[in-house]
């Protein structure tokens, strides 16, 4: 690719994910190596800068002031990046500066208003200055390194590679700062972008050694390849890269504003589209599908799509109402038996009544709203830190609020408590149980999740409520949908108590959740459509990632031709298959016993042993990520057997589908 098609896709390029830090790479990398500007014949050439800087320093060793060091071996033709213009030479960082030899002060050899300068004081990427700290304000113990007006200062630490700025003023820097300074004939700026080049961070961080802190050695530095320009070129060279980053910096600023109106328009369509009535969804969904393609263009977009569909299916939008009454009485009488079974038995004891807190939300007429309390068994968790000196006690795992997440659990990392064992009846956590945490950051509260029985013998921590639903009339899948959408969230961060950055809700506001009850057949089918809608979105979502992917490659390839060599890619990131597609078969691997909680192994076994994956997932009443866990535990339990890797069968989707 030449530059007439790069500039012919220029916008493809700056519009793609990573595209405009893809040109600032094309941009330094053609400045460092001499197709940025055209040459002068005139120039001092860099063959001539470096003698003179070779006598300079053989003048300053005589003197004393500096050590002599040994230079490092020249660059042979055959070890040379790439091939340079006539003038320029390649050499080692060692050959033209002083790299490693600054020198050392400690706090009692410096003056008050000395500049003290720590790696936190300069903006990755930008190399932004963000503060700028005296001796008097930031007193230090270790020694420092001392540099001079001019002096390139290069944070030599691997996370930190990009952080290199030009001192204006003298100072002292912290160890993990090396302060550069050369020698005539170098222009600092060039210094600057060169260490701050794509190529040069490569070497830098292939070099590094530590394991805490991983750092570029002095040695390793020196003999850093380093491609030296004429002299007059170098001004030039700065000057027209600094003038094309201003531009990559212009044109980010552009995309950020034209992302925040797309986030803003977006938010504000959706949000109107959740607060439609019955005659108003219709009309505002068409709107919205006639402009998705605008609003919609990241894969994170469709996540807010989800949560809009699971607001209108809390409001009764997503099927046709049931002509079935809800069996209200029923279901608050097998709560009532339930909860005289555990006072009875010790497990809970008797509660105050509550009511429920109004609700704002409209709800279809047929549907009644009645207290959480009124048809859930409310528990608290079992609290951490007690003294349990001389008691007997077993261990077993518990659920905190880490582990619960909106409608699936992360098991990674299990703790495990101390307990009891009279106590383990009351915190045991069972199959059918909603988790519902308490608190933490705001959008943590009220978290829910249906346990599936994926460990044996887990508690729930006191920072969990547990909730059981007794009545065959409510699913604990609507109870779970209700919390996790963006009505239950509403209420939760209204109802809860919040300080700086947190909030919780105590068990009395969780009792008092205004719960709206469909008909159990509307619920049913209200779970199963908003299963088949997640479904789109998310293979919509999987297009534009996709999209995105080779969009980012595209990019990728077309500098990488224009630089004559590509930059390093994370094979990692771009499209594969998850381990379990839906379209992967699943089989019977062994029939599990009536009362076992094997609900997908049952539905297996009733459609012939086999079925698709997506098919025994319109089955399951639960979103895909409970669908996956439910899976993942029968597959472990040797009921389903094992799927296989599939591969990834995509069609289009469209946006009308939605």
């Amino acid at each position: 690719m030449d530059e007439r098609q790069f500039i012919a896709n220029f916008e493809h390029i700056i519009r793609a994910p990573g595209g405009i830090t893809r040109v600032r790479e094309l941009v330094l990398q053609l400045a460092v190596s001499g197709r940025l500007v055209e040459p002068q014949t005139d120039d001092i050439t860099a063959d001539q800068l470096i003698r003179n800087n070779l006598k300079r320093q053989t003048t300053a060793i005589t003197e004393g002031r500096m050590k002599r060091q040994p230079l490092p071996n020249p660059i042979s033709e055959r070890d040379a990046p790439w091939t340079l213009p006539k003038g320029w030479v390649w050499t080692r960082l060692g050959t033209v500066t002083n790299y490693g030899d600054a020198p050392k002060l400690e706090y009692r050899h410096v003056q008050p208003n000395t500049w003290v300068v720590e790696l936190e004081d300069i903006e990755r990427i930008t190399s932004r200055l963000l503060a700028r700290v005296r001796a008097q304000e930031r007193p230090f113990k270790s020694t420092k390194n001392g540099f001079p007006a001019g002096a390139v200062l290069y944070g030599k630490l691997r996370p930190y590679l990009d952080k290199v700025i030009i001192a204006d003023e003298p100072g002292v820097c912290s160890t993990e700062i090396c302060p550069i300074s050369f020698y005539d004939g170098l222009d600092p700026r060039y210094l600057r972008w060169y260490l701050k080049t794509p190529f040069f961070v490569r070497y830098a961080s292939a070099l590094t050694y530590g394991m805490n802190l991983p750092r570029l050695g002095v040695e390793s530095a020196r003999e850093a390849p380093f491609s030296f320009p004429p002299a007059e070129s170098q001004e030039r060279i700065v000057t027209k890269l600094e003038e094309l980053l201003a531009l990559c910096d212009q044109l980010e600023a552009q995309q950020q504003n034209r992302r925040y109106l797309q986030n803003s328009s977006r938010q504000s369509a959706l949000q109107v589209l959740s607060d439609a009535d019955v005659h108003e969804v219709q009309g505002t969904a068409s709107r919205l599908n006639e402009h998705f393609t605008l609003l919609f263009a990241n894969p994170e977009d469709i996540e807010e799509v989800i949560d809009t569909y699971r607001v209108l299916a809390v409001r009764g939008f997503l099927c046709a109402a049931s002509s079935a009454q809800v069996e209200v009485d029923a279901i608050k009488a097998s709560c009532a038996d339930l909860k005289n079974q555990y006072i009875a038995s010790g497990l809970s004891r008797r509660q105050q009544p509550v009511g429920a807190l109004k609700s704002i939300t409209l709800y279809p007429e047929h549907w009644p709203v009645v207290p959480f309390d009124d048809v859930a068994v409310v528990i608290g968790g079992v609290t951490k830190g007690r003294d349990l000196r001389g008691i007997l006690t077993i261990t077993c795992q518990y659920l905190s609020v880490a582990n619960v997440q909106r409608g699936f659990f992360n098991l990674r990392e299990l703790k495990s408590i101390q307990i009891p064992p009279d106590e383990l009846a009351k915190y045991l956590v069972h199959t059918g149980d909603l988790l519902i945490t308490e608190g933490g950051d705001w959008d943590k509260v009220g978290r829910t999740a249906i346990w599936r029985g994926e460990v044996e013998n887990c508690l729930h921590q006191n920072h969990v409520f547990k909730a059981r639903v007794p009545s065959k009339y409510l699913m604990a899948e609507w109870v779970e949908l209700v919390f996790n959408s963006g009505v239950g969230r509403d209420y939760f961060k209204s109802a809860s108590k919040q300080t700086t950055n947190l909030a919780s809700i105590n068990m009395t506001q969780l009792r008092s959740f205004p719960l709206p009850i469909p008909p159990l057949a509307e619920q049913r089918a209200i779970l199963q459509k908003l299963n088949t809608l997640t479904a789109t979105c998310i293979g919509l979502r999987r297009q534009l990632k996709r999209k995105q992917d080779l969009a980012a490659l595209l990019a990728e390839s077309m500098v990488a031709n224009l630089t004559g060599g590509g930059t390093e890619r994370n094979e990692d990131s771009f499209v594969k298959a998850p381990e379990t597609e839906l379209i992967a078969r699943l089989q019977v691997d062994a029939s599990p016993d009536v009362k076992d909680d094997a609900p997908l192994a049952a539905a297996l076994a009733r459609s012939g042993g086999e079925l698709s994956a997506r098919d025994l997932w319109q089955r399951f009443a639960g979103d895909i990520d409970a669908f996956y866990a439910q899976l993942k535990g029968e597959v472990a339990r040797g009921w389903i057997r094992e799927p296989e890797v599939a591969e990834v069968h995509e069609r289009a989707v469209e946006a009308s589908e939605l």
